[in-house]
């Protein structure tokens, strides 16, 4: 017995939590060194006192009268709580409570457990960063965008007023893109971002959807297009104004378009921006350096929306509408794990016509959820007879906003599923975009856990480029998270893409989410895909949409490519050298365009001024200098800068010959530079090695 205490002592002593210990009363009987370690207090000054002198002032007695309730009513309490130290500064903690009773049940001693949490909150804060701000200019994304723009529009209806939304995308960006470099059009957009922000009112928005495309969100207006109209000029003024950049001056104009809010019709904030998008387009066409206000109600009624309708409600009593499905799949072990159906009309008179042909018609109508449910019942069909031949895989189906949110949407759905009782939990999945649960995200929430119940599951389709946060994503309960294929499309051309799809993986694996990418369409894009540690796909690379009376044969016969199999994720440690991988290939890239098409302008031709040259003389040489190998990649990277700078020499002579003849040795040169990189990446990894 005495052995078992002393072990026991040692362990209260080095646990790496503190421990406090009360009597019935809370007052401090006990703690460890950890306590110590983490508030500042000794032993003897908090012995005989109550842990209330850790009190951080920033819970209201609300919170510590539910959380005596609970522990005396389930004998523990568990959360997150903030504390304030010895030396003043406040901080999270990780706190469990639990209550020691006597023989007769009466809890005569309390034990805290707790934890500091300072460096998960600050991941936390990062993720929160990344998710809400644009690398490049450090403004606000789509993410905090459409926040602001959910509140502002509720703001001002509720108010009285109106708001502006400004669509703005810059003349001449390319050009000078292609003609000073990418590095100068970044410094150029940082600038005019600067210069744009300057514009705006305390309360405005300005906002970087990507590109060089802005929208700006004015607020408190009470004429809207007469009120707006100083600022869209001020706007355009900003745009055009010479950038001094080095011994360069830039300059370049703006084409905006706008819209208002509230209009005759109800109109969410994803219309907004396409009403307002199209209006820059207009201004686009009238000559550039303008802005063009969308009109609503022409808009609306040059739709011919009737007509459409009534075309579109035709052919679904004529059951000219079909489904075709796209497999998703496991690219490692190769196993077929579901499918997206995908609707189609099979048009008498214009073919088949994929669904940006016909569902904008009906969006907002009724007809949309009929159609709605027409595909939901289909799709519950088809599982139960390919189930029935044994391909026991699941079906996943796209639900709009305006459907997910009617008030018997999970009474409906229940009545379809009960037509098929032999069909699994988890065979039918619903994916909604992003932006279909912004309106009410606490009723989607509960409508969620709902269908749940039935046994359905969901995912969030195009994540990353709709109008979410974190909050709804902590809030929703989707089982899983589908990267837009715009991430995946670019990954291997643009790191800055690769680095928000690392951000995405980031954010599906602090919040327990599955994750597959969508629109993988080359060998190198699911390679890459694994290496993060993405499993899962599905795009026209794997299988494009097919018949369903196709699929059951493609399953059978389906082999992923070899290198998909023995392709494992990397180290969180080695990421950096898949970004200079990419940024290698890039490089390749565009020398070869330049070089052979004449297209963009001529990349970095010393071995110092690349993004590549830049990382091999600093953290790849702080990483891997030592190593032989690492010798011979910075070696055959000065070769092959220096093989670009002969065959532009030979170019800007004539010599187009030469110049094919040196393009072949110069991607033999880079295939091998890729290998040495391959080759500092490390041995397969443990689960909890990496990176996503």
């Amino acid at each position: 017995m005495t052995e078992h205490l002393r072990v026991t002592a040692r362990v209260f002593s080095h646990m790496r939590e503190a421990v406090v210990i009360t009597d019935a009363l809370g007052t401090i009987l006990e703690i460890n060194a950890a306590f110590t370690t983490i508030t500042g207090y000794t032993r003897e000054e908090v012995l005989g006192k109550t842990p209330r002198l850790l009190r951080s002032g920033r819970h209201d007695p609300a919170f510590y009268a539910a959380m005596w309730q609970e522990l005396l009513t389930l004998g523990y309490w568990s959360g997150e709580i903030w504390n304030r130290d010895k030396r003043g500064e406040i901080h999270p903690a990780r706190l469990t409570i639990s209550a020691l009773h006597d023989a007769q049940g009466w809890a005569h001693r309390y034990v805290g457990l707790f934890s500091d949490i300072r460096a998960q909150k600050a991941y936390e804060q990062h993720l929160e960063h990344i998710a809400y701000h644009d690398a490049l200019t450090g403004l606000p994304n789509r993410v905090l965008l459409s926040d602001r723009l959910l509140q502002g529009m509720a703001q001002v209806k509720r108010r009285g007023q109106r708001l502006a939304l400004i669509y703005l995308d810059l003349d001449g960006f390319k050009t000078v893109n292609d003609s000073h470099g990418h590095d100068v059009g970044d410094q150029l957009l940082i600038a005019l971002a600067h210069r744009l922000g300057r514009v705006l009112r305390q309360g405005d928005t300005l906002a970087r959807l990507g590109g060089d495309e802005f929208i700006a969100v004015l607020m408190d207006l009470d004429d809207g297009e007469e009120e707006s109209a100083p600022f869209l000029r001020r706007l355009l003024d900003a745009a055009s104004q010479p950038v001094q950049l080095d011994e360069a001056v830039l300059q370049i104009s703006a084409s905006l378009g706008v819209t208002h809010y509230p209009q005759v019709e109800n109109v969410d904030a994803d219309q907004l921006i396409r009403q307002a998008d199209q209006a820059m387009y207009q201004a686009k066409l009238a000559g550039k350096n303008r802005f063009h206000c969308f009109d609503a109600e022409h808009a609306f009624n040059l739709r011919g929306r009737n007509e459409n309708v009534k075309r579109i409600r035709e052919g679904l009593q004529c059951c000219e509408f079909v489904l075709f499905y796209q497999p998703k799949v496991n690219m490692r072990t190769g196993e077929v794990v579901g499918a997206e159906a995908l609707i189609r009309w099979q048009h008498p008179e214009r073919g088949l016509l994929q669904p940006i042909q016909f569902l904008p018609a009906i969006e907002g109508h009724p007809l949309a959820l009929e159609l709605g449910e027409w595909v939901i019942a289909s799709a519950l069909d088809q599982l139960r007879a390919w189930h029935a031949e044994g391909l026991a895989i699941s079906g996943s189906v796209n639900v709009g906003a305006c459907q997910l949110q009617q008030r018997d949407f999970g009474e409906r759905l229940g009545a379809l599923l009960a037509r098929h009782p032999d069909l699994p939990p988890g065979a039918l999945e619903i994916e909604i975009v992003e932006s279909s649960a912004l309106h009410d995200v606490g009723k989607v929430s509960e409508l969620m856990q709902q269908c749940i119940a039935l046994g359905v599951n969901f995912a969030l389709d195009d994540f990353g480029t709709g109008y979410s946060s974190l909050t709804y994503l902590k809030r929703l309960p989707a089982t899983s998270l589908k990267i837009d294929q715009t991430f995946v499309r670019d990954m291997l051309q643009d790191p800055d893409d690769l680095s928000i799809l690392e951000g995405v993986l980031g954010l599906a694996m602090a919040f327990q989410r599955q994750t597959i990418a969508e629109g993988v369409e080359t060998l190198e894009q699911g390679r890459l895909l694994l290496q993060l540690g993405c499993e899962l796909a599905q795009g026209y690379g794997i299988a494009r949409p097919m018949p369903a009376g196709e699929l059951p044969a493609w399953a059978a016969q389906w082999q992923p490519h070899a290198s998909w199999t023995t392709t494992r994720p990397v180290s969180r440690y080695d990421l950096p050298i898949v970004f200079a991988q990419v940024e290698h290939a890039a490089w390749i890239r565009a020398i070869d365009d330049f070089l052979r098409h004449g297209l963009g302008s001529l990349p970095a031709v010393h071995h110092h001024e690349c993004r590549f040259g830049r990382w091999l003389r600093g953290e790849g040489e702080l990483r891997h200098g030592a190593k032989l190998v690492f010798g011979l990649l910075k070696d055959e990277h000065e070769r092959l800068h220096a093989l670009a700078a002969r065959l532009w020499l030979h170019r800007e002579n004539g010599q187009d010959q030469k110049v094919v003849h040196g393009l072949a040795e110069l991607h033999v040169l880079g295939g091998t530079l890729s290998e040495r990189l391959a080759a500092l990446i490390g041995p397969d990894i443990g689960e909890s090695d990496r990176a996503y």
